[in-house]
């Protein structure tokens, strides 16, 4: 098992040691990573279509992810409550930041698309098995492998690219103080979960350890677990980005630690619009601090539970 996470792990860190100067190459791994994602998230649909009982297997995902989404959330937000209350973060919302990048609406159409390229991965096993009576269900599989691969690879470089200097990260107590507390409430909650979803301790702490990061927890998770899981581990990281989009809003005024780390790994991307349009410029560093650490420390800790 360790020698697989050495395998699934070295193209990230080569990536990472990437340096990236030409603005046009690194767009042009940016979408890389996007389109990759997509590729691999339609071949864990087709491998979805190929569990026996299909209907009750996927009746199982949905209510497996609902109470793992459920206990971690309950302790995310007791511990980023706890910790709202004792960090002194303020928002300001007088000193919002004009033309946001996007609204939080067309943001969760774009979370609710990759659901939906989900489900045409499952039409699409479904209609081949009818056509061909096979789904190519086990090279879905090995292609969503490989290609995998590429994807962590290009996340590496994204990461080691993405214009956040070390000393800043370190010198922003805020944004360290929210990514850890929501890291160790989230683990909290997958030790919880991991009795009552059947699990060994070590896999429900891998699907905890997503913080949001639906995109990538789906297909680690699935790679080493099989689709069912990786579906368990996608739709719990989807539903906190998608309640991130209510709760942020009504509580980062109040409670600004709380609204800007319950989103997870999504505060420094697909979050980070509602947090500025609603806290202020006081908030964006720390956000992208919290979501930038989140999202460097998802895929190793992912990938080191579930080697265990």
């Amino acid at each position: 098992m360790l020698s697989g996470l050495v395998i699934v792990l070295l193209p990230l860190v080569l990536g990472y040691l990437v340096p990236v100067r030409d603005a046009r190459l690194m767009a042009l791994i940016n979408r890389g990573v996007n389109a990759s994602i997509y590729v691999i998230l339609l071949l864990m649909g087709m491998s979805l279509a190929g569990l026996d009982d299909l209907a009750g297997q996927l009746s199982r995902l949905g209510g497996q992810a609902l109470l793992l989404f459920a206990v971690i959330s309950a302790c995310n937000l007791a511990a980023l409550w706890w910790l709202s209350r004792r960090l002194g973060l303020t928002a300001d919302p007088s000193r919002v930041v004009a033309g946001a990048p996007t609204s939080k609406w067309a943001a969760m159409a774009g979370s609710l698309a990759l659901v939906a390229v989900v489900v045409a991965g499952v039409v699409l096993g479904l209609l081949l098995e009818w056509l061909t009576g096979s789904g190519l269900f086990a090279t879905a599989e090995t292609l969503a492998e490989g290609v995998l691969y590429l994807l962590l690879a290009l996340i590496g470089c994204q990461l080691r690219n993405s214009g956040m200097p070390l000393r800043q990260i370190v010198l922003n107590r805020f944004g360290l103080a929210i990514a850890l507390t929501l890291a160790a409430s989230s683990l909290v909650g997958g030790l919880l979960a991991a009795p009552l979803l059947d699990l060994a301790w070590n896999e429900g702490l891998a699907l905890a350890a997503g913080f949001g990061w639906y995109s990538l927890s789906g297909i680690l998770v699935g790679d080493q677990l099989g689709p069912l899981m990786g579906g368990v581990a996608f739709l719990n990281d989807l539903a906190r980005e998608l309640l991130a989009f209510v709760l942020i809003p009504l509580l980062i005024r109040g409670h600004a630690a709380l609204a800007i780390g319950y989103g997870g790994a999504t505060s420094m991307d697909f979050t980070l619009p509602v947090i500025q349009q609603h806290g202020g410029v006081a908030c964006v560093p720390v956000a992208v601090v919290s979501g930038f650490l989140l999202s460097l420390l998802s895929p190793p800790l992912i990938l080191f539970l579930l080697s265990l």
